[in-house]
């Protein structure tokens, strides 16, 4: 970032300005309302909009100006669900899936996420921190100007801490926000481990995560081969102990009842849900729960796509996100995600947008980003077109010409 975030900024003479409107999450049809402002400006001021308008109404001075003639400007995005820190690979798993082996049966064999624990536990910090920063620069360069990361490759509470470690020191080398959180991502393999892995978790890790303020939030993954709700009910019992939100990975190949369980606790968001149903649509749009599709997966493993569209008509709230990871989304570009979202789960061009910007920023519980209006972060970007919806419609190039964070310009 080379500008400074005390300087004053004016952009003008903007042929779109597209913005959702209010910190509130919005819920079913309310998803398509965008505020939209041709010519266009705003002013900048210590990183934050100061003032949003019609040209023609601004009569401030600023120390500098901003011409964006024919291009269009929208929020920054916002990926609220990815696993950026990982060590190793997974190019076997992506070869044996191509040959028809089953995602759970190759976990089930010590592949898929155990691979990667395995890496990323003999990993150093410093090697965990180089091999996420491209990945970082890549989203950040795809329209990303905040972004949550898991944990969860680690398994031990050392290696845990370790990676919510590396998150922390990336947040001082990259200009986005990172939003670090706790994932409680696979069971131990010997069931009479299981209690004492909880216990652990719940009366040793989540502590000190929360002792250290390592972690925003705590995510759980409940499936049939990961968690058991009784199990992530310990867990969230845990977090809330301890004054940490939940979340949870659900519904991705089975409808074990993850959803229900986290909007009783009141859960930020459950993520995935490629497997939901009926019960599971009705308990979200009943919830204050964020539902947070990542039509990344489906694309790469070839599952169905999470119910996008039946969410939206039944009054959930829907957020989505990449899931970067390296085993079933290697997706860099929140962008993508967006232009995916509207062909593989049935979103509308302005309910992606809603989906991937004030949405995304309720599932991570922030108020302040997502929309373009006074008192918010100065993050935002210029697009390549005069028309936003360049944003939704690229496929394989990227329309953002210009990335923006709390009034300063990214140049990676």
């Amino acid at each position: 970032m080379t500008a400074s975030d005390h300087a004053e900024h004016f952009f003008y003479n903007i042929s779109q300005l597209v913005t959702p409107i209010g910190k509130d999450a919005k819920r079913g049809e309310a998803m398509r309302e965008v505020r939209c402002l041709e010519q266009a400006a705003f002013a900048v001021s210590d990183g934050k909009i100061v003032w949003l308008g019609l040209e023609k109404d601004w009569q401030g001075n600023a120390d500098e100006e901003h011409d964006l003639r024919y291009r269009a400007v929208v929020p920054g995005l916002i990926d609220p669900h990815t696993h950026t820190v990982w060590a190793g690979d997974r190019f076997n798993d992506f070869e044996a899936r191509t040959s028809g082996v089953s995602y759970e049966t190759i976990l089930r064999e010590g592949g898929g996420i155990r691979s990667t624990v395995r890496h990323t536990q003999g990993a150093s910090l410093d090697q965990l921190i180089q091999s996420a920063l491209p990945r970082l620069n890549a989203l950040i360069q795809s329209g990303a100007t905040t972004i949550e990361i898991k944990s969860g490759y680690g398994f031990t509470p050392e290696a845990e801490l370790k990676m919510l470690e590396a998150i922390g020191a990336l947040q001082q080398l990259v200009p986005a926000r990172l939003v670090p959180t706790l994932l409680i991502h696979i069971p131990p393999r010997d069931k009479n481990e299981r209690q004492t892995y909880l216990e652990q978790i719940c009366h040793s890790l989540i502590p000190e995560v929360a002792k250290r303020n390592l972690a925003k939030a705590v995510d759980v993954f409940i499936e049939k081969e990961a968690f058991r709700t009784s199990e992530a009910a310990q867990i969230f019992q845990g977090a809330k102990k301890h004054q940490r939100p939940v979340k949870a990975h659900t519904d991705q190949f089975h409808a074990v009842g993850g959803t229900e369980l986290t909007c009783r606790y009141e859960g930020l968001s459950v993520d995935h849900l490629e497997a939901s149903g009926e019960a599971q649509i009705k308990a979200l749009a009943n919830s204050q729960t964020v539902a947070t599709l990542l039509p990344g997966v489906t694309l790469h493993l070839g599952l169905s796509a999470a119910p996008g569209r039946k969410l939206i008509d039944a009054g959930a709230t829907v957020a989505v996100g990449t899931d970067l990871n390296p085993g079933s989304s290697p997706l860099f570009s929140m962008q993508q995600a967006l232009a995916l979202s509207i062909r593989l789960n049935g979103l509308t061009p302005k309910e992606a947008l809603t989906a991937c910007t004030v949405n995304a920023a309720s599932a991570l519980g922030l108020e302040d980003c997502g929309r373009l209006e006074a008192s918010c972060r100065a993050d935002f970007l210029v697009l390549q077109d005069e028309d936003w919806r360049v944003l939704p419609y690229a496929l394989g190039a990227n329309p953002v010409a210009e990335i923006w964070m709390k009034g300063g310009r990214y140049r990676g």
